[in-house]
């Protein structure tokens, strides 16, 4: 007689973070290094400002308070340059950690990320024909980001009713679905560009690609704040549903799950926070793929508690990365991409190659 297979072994983490309690504590850690974070990324740069007197400034815009006629510009930098720059790329990190966690649940697939749906290529549509073509004009300095919404609406409406089957939509014909469009969309900007007179794409296809927070405004926190918050919190609310599904569609129904509903929820959800996202960023790779991985180690494979501790995480890491980004070449500005492929390709293989860590149970 044969002896059974031996029982995969789990992603291995410590036990007390998959308590209650653990996850509490993580969490606080991470928001309190999240707090420690913010006051270093806006006072570092290239006018580097001391963090008492970042502190005083940000006090004078919160409060009211009076700026000596000398002290204007740096006051100027750390208020209208650096802070909204700092809170759009916690918002970007936080979402990007917890739509990183959606997506793969969505798909069932490890290796699925925030843009593989291809939200992200049909906002960079949307923003080189705004930006080669002049479209919407109107709206100023705000045009390249609009652009760049509806364009990841219509990627994501278009990817909707190309995945629909009778059977409903199913993870696999999302994510073929996905590449596919991926791809068109990609050949549909490359013809832009090369149609466009002169290079004034160039400088723009960059930022759709690589990603960024140069143009961070507090004009243009608003809608992606009340998008992410917003998403993030409908996320946490579907935790057990996810975690439902994560077990197959005839386990989830079984336990009373709508899949094909919850499936339709959660793609709406993922797109919107992904559009919004790209639409002032760009595409920032490797952050939504590997951020969930490293969470799942620590915490366990409960959304509950991953969701929790995902956005914190991707939040502190994109302060971080974009703080790098702009000072370690200053004056001159590397593209987040660059940094996040640098920092997250070499903790995937680590993680493919850690013991008793699986990928998709394999």
């Amino acid at each position: 007689m044969t002896a059974p297979p031996p029982t995969p072994p789990r992603t291995p983490h410590p036990r007390w973070l998959t308590t209650p309690t653990g996850t509490a504590v993580a969490a606080l850690v991470l928001a309190l290094l999240l707090a420690a974070s913010t006051l270093p990324a806006i006072g570092l740069g290239t006018a580097l400002i001391p963090p008492a007197e970042t502190a005083r400034y940000l006090w004078a815009a919160l409060t009211g308070g009076a700026i000596a006629p000398d002290e204007v510009t740096r006051y100027q930098i750390i208020w209208n340059i650096r802070t909204p720059r700092v809170v759009l790329a916690a918002l970007v990190g936080a979402g990007l950690g917890a739509v990183g966690v959606a997506v793969q649940a969505l798909v069932r697939n490890p290796l699925a990320d925030p843009y593989i749906l291809g939200v992200s290529s049909g906002a960079s549509v949307g923003a080189v024909t705004v930006g080669v073509l002049g479209a919407l004009a109107a709206l100023g300095p705000y045009a390249v980001s609009a652009g760049a919404f509806l364009g990841a609406l219509t990627a994501t409406l278009l990817v909707h009713l190309i995945a629909r089957s009778p059977a409903g939509i199913t993870p696999l014909r999302l994510v073929l679905t996905g590449v596919a469009l991926s791809f068109g969309f990609q050949a549909i900007m490359s013809v832009i560009i090369y149609l466009a007179p002169g290079n004034e794409a160039t400088a723009t296809v960059l930022f759709w690609t690589m990603g960024g927070f140069g143009a961070a405004t507090w004009g243009s926190l608003p809608v992606v704040a009340v998008i992410v918050l917003a998403g993030l919190a409908a996320l946490h609310t579907m935790s057990r549903r996810l975690d439902a599904t994560a077990l197959g569609d005839e386990t989830a129904t079984s336990l009373g799950v709508d899949v094909d509903r919850t499936r339709r929820v959660l793609f709406l959800i993922t797109a919107l926070m992904t559009g919004a996202m790209v639409a002032v960023s760009g595409a920032i790779g490797f952050v939504g793929l590997v951020v969930p991985h490293v969470v799942r180690i620590l915490v366990g494979a409960a959304h509950r508690r991953v969701l929790t501790i995902a956005p914190l995480a991707g939040a502190v890491l994109m302060i971080w990365v974009d703080l790098v980004s702009r000072t370690i070449a200053a004056p001159r500005e590397l593209p987040l991409g660059v940094l996040t492929a640098l920092i997250g390709v070499p903790v995937f293989l680590t993680l493919m190659r850690r013991r008793g860590y699986l990928f998709g149970g394999r």
